[in-house]
């Protein structure tokens, strides 16, 4: 019932390939082709049921399933995070302390169920499906906090990836050199690396005038979708080669 990736480097450069991935493409269906918030929503929504399901099938660690639910509840984290604070109005902070709420209920509940929150020893398809439930709530608050540093603190995208980076380092400090809790770790780095990731995306999205590469929402969900996939088939080739 290995179905979970080493926590490595290339765990969490992936990882934030994936979400800003899914920043890029949220913001491409719900604002650049104007299928709104709430639609895009349901659309990735449903996007990630169908792969969750998928996912909770198979028997073994399959990359591209891993990865690609990955994404899922990163799209659908961008368009619900901003359906809540833009559209239905409850704004960057009170959208981060709603999710902040319902992620930390679920890893309550599933402690309190399967007394461990360890990601590295899921064993069952219960514990499965609350390690799925806390990422989606982590990648949506990430998204909300991601927004409420950017606009809301007034750190703008420069000082928000600077103190992001910063805490990131701490993360790393802690996990090597003190007996911090790893699950403790493990949740604060995953929702941080959503934001600290969307300032690349910004990078690509944004115009020449405004310090970007120009590239849109369309080049950048172009650009990140086959770095993606090179990490994935440079992770599958990589597997073969150890197990020969």
């Amino acid at each position: 019932m290995k179905k979970i990736p080493e926590l490595t480097a290339l765990f969490w450069i992936t990882k934030i390939c994936a979400t800003t991935l899914g920043e890029t493409a949220g913001d491409l269906f719900s604002m650049t082709l104007n299928i709104g918030y709430a639609v895009s929503s349901i659309m990735f929504i449903t996007f990630f049921f169908i792969l969750v399901t998928i996912q909770l099938s198979v028997k073994k660690y399959i990359p591209v399933i891993y990865w690609f639910v990955i994404l899922a509840t990163s799209t659908a984290g961008t368009t619900l995070s901003d359906y809540m604070d833009r559209t239905l109005g409850l704004g960057y902070a009170m959208g981060s302390l709603l999710l902040v709420s319902l992620l930390l209920m679920t890893l309550f509940i599933w402690q309190h169920t399967q007394k461990s929150l360890s990601v590295a020893n899921i064993q069952s398809p219960k514990a499965e499906l609350f390690y799925w439930t806390a990422i989606l709530f982590s990648n949506t608050l990430g998204t909300a906090l991601g927004d409420y540093l950017a606009d809301d603190s007034g750190l703008g995208f420069g000082g928000s990836a600077l103190l992001i980076g910063c805490v990131l380092a701490v993360l790393l400090l802690l996990h090597y050199f003190s007996k911090v809790l790893a699950v403790f770790l493990f949740w604060v780095a995953f929702i941080l690396t959503r934001p600290f990731g969307a300032t690349f995306g910004d990078l690509l999205t944004k115009s020449l005038a405004k310090g970007g590469l120009g590239y849109g929402t369309k080049g950048a969900t172009l650009i990140l979708f086959s770095m993606l996939l090179i990490l994935i088939i440079y992770e599958m080739r990589a597997k073969r080669i150890l197990k020969k």
